[in-house]
């Protein structure tokens, strides 16, 4: 279940696990947010394909700003066929620029390191990058979602 919001509008720390159903009704409120979903949704396809077993949403998407740019992700790498995912997964040059033409959002492997002081892209994306305060997240079983 996805908390609500705290009172600067994220959620409340933690990975507040959901289905891509809640992901959906919760956050597809507006034509800009349904369009980023389109491009998780075809991002989720292809790490299901590899064998991803789990994706973690972050950004502006996941709070309550209205206008989202674009959402930020990373995916558990356990069990992934790098053959069989999309190369554009796997491509950060030019600050991730194929990756947000293709999906409308920047996707990296959870275990990576985010920043200078060593944190992974999961530990990364839970921190507000604007106080340094914890910050939650939404995490998707793919083991458990049926496209």
């Amino acid at each position: 279940m996805i908390p609500p919001f705290d009172a600067v509008g994220n959620l409340p720390p933690g990975i507040h696990w959901a289905t891509w159903d809640e992901l959906a009704e919760r956050f597809g409120t507006s034509q800009v947010r349904l369009e980023l979903l389109g491009g998780l949704k075809r991002a989720l396809r292809s790490l299901l394909e590899a064998g991803c077993r789990t994706l973690y949403v972050d950004g502006s998407f996941v709070t309550s700003k209205e206008v989202p740019g674009d959402f930020d992700a990373c995916w558990d790498p356990q069990d992934v066929d790098g053959d069989r995912l999309a190369p554009v997964l796997l491509d950060f040059t030019n600050r991730r620029a194929a990756q947000k033409a293709e999906y409308g959002g920047e996707l990296f492997p959870s275990v990576s390191f985010a920043d200078p002081a060593g944190n992974t892209f999961l530990e990364f994306f839970q921190i507000d990058k604007r106080t340094g305060e914890t910050k939650g997240i939404v995490a998707i079983d793919l083991k458990k979602v049926s496209l």
